[in-house]
């Protein structure tokens, strides 16, 4: 039997690193390497003086964090709110607008009339571009022509300033994103549901189980993927938010709307301000980071578990 010969071995050992080396080389330009300088940004500020333009940054460690969660100092003042913002906006979301696209799926699952009509009706807003949809809803808040205010004039309330109030913007940003998503959602439900077996449902209606028994036993566990699935991506969107703040209020007043991928767009042009951007962009990541990991692990475990 004849050898391979030396040569053509090594070709067919490198093959394959010679064959994945150009999308290598773009994920280390366009993903390691700027996440690696974000990581040492975070270290450093920029010098200052009337000079500062030629000097290079003073490392600080991590000093930039400790002033992010500084509520004293000028922009942990900003941060803490914008962070703290950022949680509730995204509790909201994920606890209203999974659920809400999980009701929609099971409504719409079901043959009736006009059934693909009410499917698109229900997620053409997530085809929308983010700031269209915040335009249209600031038009609907607005104070004097606003549709919402009309609504409510109409039975006897005066109206109310939903982005003008401090009380009342954010849950007014956290609809606009709820109403948009939701449809998103009961597509990737839609699917789940599809494609559990009929025959479950046939046998356990034979055996007497109701349709609520039905869905707490068999219906959401045999969606727990999905359901993970939907969770994270809704996390994710909900500190991805940015867009839709330019159309409805830019986070004000007094930054009681403002979220932190918004905050970072704002300062991102301040020089002054780099690390404390850097710094910010790295508590996102770890965030969502954290809860994507976290998640997973719990819905493993439970997995593991039955």
């Amino acid at each position: 039997m004849r050898k391979p010969s030396p040569h053509r071995s090594l070709i067919s050992l490198l093959q394959p690193y010679v064959l994945i080396a150009p999308t290598l080389a773009l994920v280390l330009m366009f993903n390691v390497a700027p996440a690696i300088r974000t990581v040492t940004d975070s270290l450093h500020k920029p010098a200052r003086g009337l000079n500062a333009a030629g000097k290079p940054p003073e490392y600080v460690g991590l000093q930039n964090f400790h002033d992010l969660f500084d509520e004293g100092h000028y922009m942990g003042a900003r941060f803490t709110r914008a962070f703290r913002n950022t949680i509730v906006f995204a509790l909201a979301t994920v606890g209203i607008g999974v659920p809400l696209g999980l009701l929609l799926a099971l409504l719409l699952n079901h043959q009736q009339p006009l059934l693909g009509l009410w499917r698109f009706a229900v997620f053409y807003p997530s085809l929308l571009p983010l700031i269209g949809a915040a335009s249209i809803w600031s038009f609907i808040f607005s104070d004097s022509i606003g549709l919402a205010n009309a609504l409510l004039k109409s039975l006897g309330h005066p109206g109310l300033n939903w982005l003008g109030d401090r009380n009342l913007v954010l849950l007014s940003v956290a609809v606009v994103n709820i109403w948009k998503q939701a449809g998103y959602f009961m597509i990737f439900f839609l699917a789940g549901l599809q494609n559990i077996p009929r025959d479950i449902y046939e046998a356990a209606s034979l055996d007497g189980a109701s349709e609520r028994q039905q869905f707490a036993a068999l219906t959401l566990p045999l969606l727990r993927r999905t359901l993970l699935f939907v969770i994270v991506i809704s996390f994710i969107f909900a500190f991805q938010t940015v867009e839709q703040l330019q159309a409805l209020g830019e986070g004000g007043p007094a930054d009681s709307a403002n979220l932190l991928l918004y905050l970072i767009f704002q300062n991102i042009s301040e020089r002054q301000n780099w690390g404390y951007v850097n710094a910010m962009t790295i508590v996102l990541i770890g965030v969502v980071l954290a809860f994507t990991v976290s998640n997973f692990v719990l819905f493993e475990r439970d997995d593991g578990n039955r």
